[in-house]
């Protein structure tokens, strides 16, 4: 296992340009199941759930090829006895973007074997909104106790109206993937609406899925028998754009980052403005002044500021623990309300042990008391529990006093390409080294 050594408390300057849309590349990766044609996919981040996922579609047989970000699936001949086996049930569990192969295998294959795929330790993540839909598809699916697996089958699907039991952005991708290829008209009412998910939907439609509502909670999705190659291109990752707001607000000199794709961030940037973080807009970049004092704002009637994540275009819950971060030297308070994960809090511990001053109210809350800059945190050794947390950490020690140590950086690297040498381009001193 890796760590980075961080020094802190150096100033960050200079552009930074986001990768490639780490969940967008996971859907639309698994997307290139549903056709025999090439598919091929530009701005693939090389971050390590991505380049495990792609490993994975080698192995069931896909032919993959190219690199530097972009890539020619096509999956012409699966092996589906592979996709069957013990090898692959345990390939899976180690990788949450695997669940998004069931929807592409159900429709094309008209089966599917997976496992409770693996990933964050960051709370209960079910997968009931997946089978509910595939259900109402015509799919009947028995959980194997023996093998830990579900196997999950359809002679045909149909199209028919479902009402999401919760706006679930996986859920909704798988749904959508397996309805292209069913008889008939599909209805998904509740649908999650995120600009990856958009995306999805795009390339599909290029692929010849008939797909209307995009952008909306309500899809209409007309089957077709099948479907062709296209090419596409990843939009920026959001939230690594918000962690480097985040960044220059906690530790910036003055930074710029290129080509965020404005249109695509929803309130991600105001969530910054409402802690007092000034975000300027200058085309499609974002520029980031630096900023020695920084006030929260508070709602009209003087109570105090609470931002709480919600399904798009709210909030993105994969925000809140930079967001957290940065409220630490902000001037005020405020009350952070973490809705879908119980254990994605439990990262401020550390936080406190840097001398940041946070309650934990309960596995969902959080109130954050500002030190107005007065009190810098303090180098610390801590341990990455999740991707986002682990970027937050790091923000956090390039923002202290001393020295930091951060273990178990796997975690990041599932996230964010090259994530050192990047930041080293702005004047971070941050090493990694292999243990």
């Amino acid at each position: 296992m890796a760590s980075f050594k961080i020094e802190g408390g150096h100033l960050l300057r200079g552009t930074i340009t986001p990768q490639g849309a780490k969940n967008e590349a996971l859907q639309v990766i698994c997307a290139t199941l549903l056709t025999a044609d090439a598919v091929t996919i530009s701005n693939i981040p090389d971050i390590r759930d991505v380049n495990n996922l792609i490993q994975l579609l080698r192995e069931i047989g896909v032919k993959v090829s190219g690199g530097n970000g972009t890539y020619t699936f096509q999956a012409d001949s699966l092996d589906m006895a592979f996709l069957e086996s013990d090898e692959f049930v345990r390939e899976c569990a180690e990788l949450r973007g695997s669940v998004l192969m069931i929807g592409p295998l159900l429709a094309r294959m008209g089966k599917a074997v997976i496992t409770k795929p693996g990933g964050d330790k960051i709370g209960r993540r079910r997968l009931d909104t997946h089978f509910l839909g595939f259900e109402k598809l015509g799919a009947e699916f028995r959980q194997i106790k023996s093998r830990s697996v579900y196997e999950i089958s359809a002679a045909e699907l149909k199209g028919t109206y479902m009402l999401l039991d919760e706006a679930s952005v996986t859920g909704t991708a798988n749904i959508i993937m397996a309805a292209v290829m069913a008889t008939g008209v599909t209805t998904i009412y509740n649908a999650a609406c995120e600009p990856y998910v958009q995306q999805l939907c795009h390339m599909l439609n290029r692929m010849g899925a008939k797909i209307q509502g995009i952008g909306s909670n309500l899809l209409t999705i007309e089957g077709v028998k099948t479907l062709g190659g296209t090419q596409h291109r990843l939009l920026p990752d959001m939230i690594e754009v918000g962690s480097f707001i985040g960044m220059a607000a906690m530790c910036g000199g003055g930074i710029r980052i290129k080509d965020v794709s404005l249109k695509d961030l929803g309130i991600i940037p105001d969530a910054f403005r409402r802690l007092g973080v000034k975000v300027e807009v200058e085309g499609d970049d974002l520029f980031v002044p630096r900023q020695t004092h920084y006030v929260v704002d508070s709602f009209i009637d003087g109570t105090i500021m609470t931002l709480a994540d919600a399904p798009w275009p709210g909030l993105t819950p994969d925000l809140l623990s930079v967001l957290i971060v940065v409220a630490t030297q902000a001037q005020g308070s405020v009350l952070f309300h973490q809705k879908m994960f119980e254990s994605r809090l439990f990262f401020v511990d550390r936080l406190i042990d840097m001398g940041a001053q946070i309650i934990l109210c309960d596995p969902h809350r959080a109130v954050v008391v500002g030190h107005d800059r007065q009190r810098q945190l303090r180098g610390s050794r801590m341990s990455s529990p999740d991707i986002r947390a682990g970027i937050a950490l790091l923000i956090a020690a390039m923002s202290a006093d001393g020295v930091s140590t951060i273990s178990n950086i796997e975690q990041i690297d599932r996230g964010y390409e090259r994530i050192e040498e990047r930041l080293r381009a702005l004047g971070a001193h941050i090493e990694r080294i292999e243990n």
